[in-house]
């Protein structure tokens, strides 16, 4: 391991998928002298990417190194890699696993694709070991705008694995003077950070809509990381992991950033566009619409405390007034601020349920 350490052109990588991410990050491994294919499905654009050595419609008017090479046969693409970046959108990633299974050699995977599958609740890494129980794999996540990393702004990502040597050959890869990667082997938090941190992007973008002050911003961030962590600790990742550039990094660079499709699917709601018509305009995958419902519906029904998603999903799919939800979500209930830290002295639903009652009786007696 410490001869890739020092040579990471021993390394044979294979992204999959050409958006902005996925381009960057071969770019990136290209730069650093691995031996690296950049998959995509349509044979036009990967003609069109190694005559110009640019993604037009990802990543326009920044050069890739002449070193990428490019390729639409999936089986030519990872023959003889040593790993398999997946960087495809949640709906597409357990067909391209299927996909890719009769070509598996020995191949690990690691994930570079943030979200849920739709209608299952399944995360990258369960889809990982549903289709491919005996690969090693890995998940990558942080804050990672891809034109920033292009733009070699200093960036930083995570490396979940259980395997030091992934793990290890990961930060090899991808390791330069402007983009360091971190080590973790919680899985199942760096995964939930890269997820649900797209839900409070779009509740930022929304309120960025109405103009919102820098208190407005602050209570929104940090009351979304609590929802996280509390979240994360149900479904089994260790909180910790939240105060790291996978949790609290990856949500204050999404929610602050324009260039987060999130936060601009976000903006677009709170200008008073509804969902299908912001997802049409902004023309690429925003995860965390989906990721809104996924959550809203496992919260609810495991009685996990999500105010702020069950808030969003009220707006998006049950069309109520965005500036009504956010007053009642000012009102409900109270809470200890640092989540594991003080108890809360009464749940949330109980004072909710209160506060209905009081609002339901002055409303009776008005009408009296």
């Amino acid at each position: 391991m410490e001869k890739i350490h020092k040579n990471p052109a021993k390394l044979r990588l294979a992204f999959l998928g050409g958006g902005s991410f996925g381009t960057a990050m071969a770019n990136l491994a290209a730069r650093n002298g691995c031996d690296t294919t950049l998959w995509v499905r349509n044979k036009r654009t990967v003609k069109s990417m190694a005559k110009l050595q640019m993604n037009k419609k990802y990543l326009p008017g920044y050069k890739l190194d002449e070193r990428l090479k490019y390729s639409h046969d999936l089986e030519d693409a990872i023959e003889d890699k040593d790993i398999v970046f997946v960087a495809v959108p949640s709906l597409a990633f357990r067909e391209t696993l299927k996909n890719i299974a009769p070509f598996l050699t020995g191949q690990s995977i690691v994930s570079l694709t943030k979200g849920m599958e739709k209608d299952t609740f399944a995360l990258m890494s369960d889809i990982i070991k549903d289709e491919l129980p005996e690969v090693n794999f890995g998940v990558m996540s942080g804050p990672n705008l891809a034109i920033e990393i292009m733009k070699n702004m200093p960036s930083a990502t995570v490396i979940a694995s259980d395997s030091e040597p992934l793990r290890h050959a990961v930060q090899a890869a991808l390791h330069s003077a402007f983009f360091r990667v971190f080590a973790s082997d919680d899985i199942r938090g760096v995964e939930l950070g890269g997820a649900l941190k797209n839900i409070y992007a779009i509740a930022m973008g929304m309120a960025a809509a109405y103009d919102v002050g820098e208190n407005t911003k602050a209570m929104l961030l940090t009351r979304g990381l609590a929802e996280m962590s509390r979240f994360g600790v149900e479904t089994g990742a260790n909180p910790l992991t939240f105060l790291g550039l996978s949790g609290v990094g990856d949500l204050y660079a999404t929610c602050n950033s324009e260039l987060s499709r999130n936060y601009r699917i976000g903006n677009m709601l709170g200008r008073g566009m509804n969902i299908d018509a912001a997802v049409k305009k902004l023309g690429q995958t925003a995860e965390g619409v989906n990721t809104i419902q996924q959550v809203h519906e496992k919260a609810t029904k495991e009685g996990i405390y999500m105010p702020i998603t069950h808030a969003l999903y009220a707006v998006i799919y049950e069309d109520k007034a965005a500036l009504g939800v956010a007053l009642h979500l000012m009102e409900a209930g109270f809470r200890s601020d640092v989540e594991f830290v003080m108890a809360h002295d009464q749940s949330n639903a109980s004072l909710t349920a209160q506060m209905q009652a009081a609002s339901d009786d002055s409303i009776d007696n008005t009408d009296d």
